[in-house]
């Protein structure tokens, strides 16, 4: 079992109450304080009353789907951080990437193992956990800044909001500036997963990373057959 000094709270949402009742067991018996909903309409709510530190969706809900209400958190200024887990019987790899690409930090398929749910958030809060004990950083790359201990992107100081998956993706990248990585390296030191998650969830994230760095995407360079590297220029100005 993870120990922390806080108690983490993760809110479970699903229209079958067997799923959240389930999940909650396996949850709660860890350590987790968990709130379940069965209705979708009351995640967004419950989620600034709540303020958990992971949300679990289930895509196919009636009235607001997974998909829909994580957009909305990722529209949400109090709630675009959250880190939002996809918990759906939807396992098709369009699918997968819909949701990966609405902003979703993992994709788990029903039917599923509660004890591979609960290893993949122990995983996620360790990670974070572990993030914030780290000295403070600041890595840059061309005109892109990032401040660790503010947990910060700026691009030519215009500041730019990332997933928590997204920054930690980032960052890891821009640490390593220069030294190729691949999708393979990338999945285990951010994910933490390897033969478990497919290679093309490294690809959804850097696309939606590339849009958001706008004018300098392109210092992420794609090592065609192995992975990708960030450079301090873009291609254009290397010479």
């Amino acid at each position: 079992m993870m120990t922390a000094d806080k108690q983490f709270k993760i809110l479970v949402a699903d229209d079958e109450e067997d799923v959240t009742e389930l999940v909650n067991y396996h949850l709660v018996a860890k350590g987790y304080r968990v709130q379940t909903l069965n209705d979708p309409n009351r995640v967004l709510e419950e989620c600034r009353r709540f303020q958990p530190d992971i949300v679990i969706l289930d895509i196919m809900m009636p009235d607001l789907n997974g998909v829909q209400l994580c957009r909305l958190m990722r529209a949400d200024q109090s709630l675009r951080d959250t880190p939002v887990f996809f918990l759906t019987a939807k396992t098709e790899e369009p699918d997968r990437i819909t949701g990966l690409e609405a902003g979703a930090d993992d994709y788990i398929c029903k039917p599923f193992s509660p004890r591979e749910l609960v290893l993949r958030v122990q995983g996620f809060l360790r990670r974070t956990a572990k993030g914030t004990r780290e000295p403070a950083a600041r890595w840059e790359a061309g005109n892109v800044v990032i401040d660790a201990e503010r947990h910060e992107v700026t691009v030519a100081g215009r500041p730019v909001e990332l997933t928590a998956t997204e920054f930690r993706l980032l960052s890891l990248l821009v640490e390593r500036k220069g030294r190729v990585q691949s999708r393979e390296q990338l999945l285990t030191n951010v994910w933490n997963y390897d033969e478990e998650m497919e290679t093309r969830t490294v690809d959804t994230h850097i696309r939606r990373i590339r849009e958001k760095l706008g004018d300098e995407a392109a210092i992420i360079d794609t090592v065609r057959g192995v992975g990708y590297r960030v450079m301090d220029q873009t291609p254009a100005t290397r010479g």
